[in-house]
């Protein structure tokens, strides 16, 4: 008997969630510059405030467009992949955030931020703007990566 569409994602979301590394693995392989790198509760919630905004359509993601974000003036926050090859990708994002007093942080993991964001591609960094379906999780995040200490 064929199994159903919905039996083989479960079937694959189990086997993927037994091969993916914990958060100790993959924080261990985010890069030098990654910091300020949050924590694993704050990341879980970074993930899930992400996957909120990617359905609310507030969510900007990939280098190019939050690039172009930042440079408008859009505000919220950012989160950026820890384990981006080469950084040199990203690294001038961070000075970016700075110069826009935009407050951002690192997730060790660029595959579950891409899906966390609802794509299949990882991704290296998300641009999250406010909006009113997600203020609650928003709020949260925000003041608890403006709390995080940023590197010297």
């Amino acid at each position: 008997m064929a199994k159903s569409k919905d039996e083989n994602k479960e079937e694959s979301e189990e086997k993927n969630k037994e091969t993916r590394p914990d958060y100790d693995e993959l924080a261990a392989a985010v890069s030098i510059i990654a910091k300020p790198l949050a924590s694993r509760k704050l990341t879980k919630k970074l993930y899930k405030t992400v996957k909120k905004a990617s359905k609310a359509k507030t969510l900007r993601r990939g280098v190019k467009e939050v690039v172009k974000a930042l440079r408008k003036g859009e505000k919220g926050f950012v989160i950026l992949a820890g384990d981006v090859s080469p950084i040199d990708v990203i690294s001038h994002i961070p000075v970016m955030c700075e110069d826009s007093k935009i407050p951002y942080a690192y997730v060790p993991s660029k595959v579950d931020l891409g899906a966390s964001s609802l794509t299949k591609r990882p991704t290296s960094i998300v641009l999250i703007k406010k909006h009113e379906d997600i203020t609650e999780p928003y709020e949260e995040c925000y003041d608890s990566i403006k709390a995080l200490p940023l590197p010297i």
